[in-house]
């Protein structure tokens, strides 16, 4: 199935109000889902015998804030997580997306949240430890989300366009 049928398929499965639009022009076409439901969406896409993506590639968070001295350009500034699925029975792919807030309730320093995914494919668990512990995703339902990459009392999630690197951690000079 190409994106357009995957996307339609979804549309008439869940509902225009899980599944809230396709990027059929960008380079890497993706669909773009309710963040509070990609976990019954996530469902679907593997256990549906029509899609059957069996295989989670990746799952990253990326932060959307505009960097004024990069003239980097940001309509609304959020974060993403993006899915990367495959399925090995149909040999087709597919990019999912779903928009948060960059900060939850609009309070800063209050991370977003999306519920996880790890129930569906065993390999998010790792894929989310990341997200939470670099860019600040917090995902809830998930068994055991705690830093997998940065100490357990690091401050921060360095992949956050507004992380401060500290100059100094544990009495070890940074810059």
């Amino acid at each position: 199935m190409t994106v357009e049928e995957v996307y339609q398929y979804l549309c008439e499965l869940l509902g225009e109000d899980r599944i809230l639009g396709l990027e059929a022009g960008a380079r890497d076409p993706f669909v773009i889902v309710a963040p509070e439901s990609i976990a019954v969406v996530a469902d679907v896409l593997k256990n549906d015998s029509r899609l059957s993506f069996d295989h989670l590639c990746d799952l990253c968070g990326v932060d959307w804030r505009a960097v004024p001295e990069r003239k980097v350009a940001c309509q609304e500034p959020r974060v993403e997580v993006v899915y990367q699925l495959y399925s090995f029975t149909h040999r087709h792919r597919l990019t999912v997306k779903a928009k948060l807030p960059r900060w939850r309730d609009e309070t800063e320093k209050t991370l977003p949240e999306i519920p996880t995914v790890s129930g569906v494919w065993a390999i998010a668990d790792w894929h989310e430890r990341e997200a939470y512990d670099l860019v600040g995703i917090r995902f809830i339902g998930h068994p055991d989300l705690r830093r997998i990459l940065c100490a357990e009392d690091w401050v921060g999630h360095p992949l956050r366009k507004d992380y401060e690197f500290p100059l100094e951690y544990h009495g070890i000079r940074g810059r």
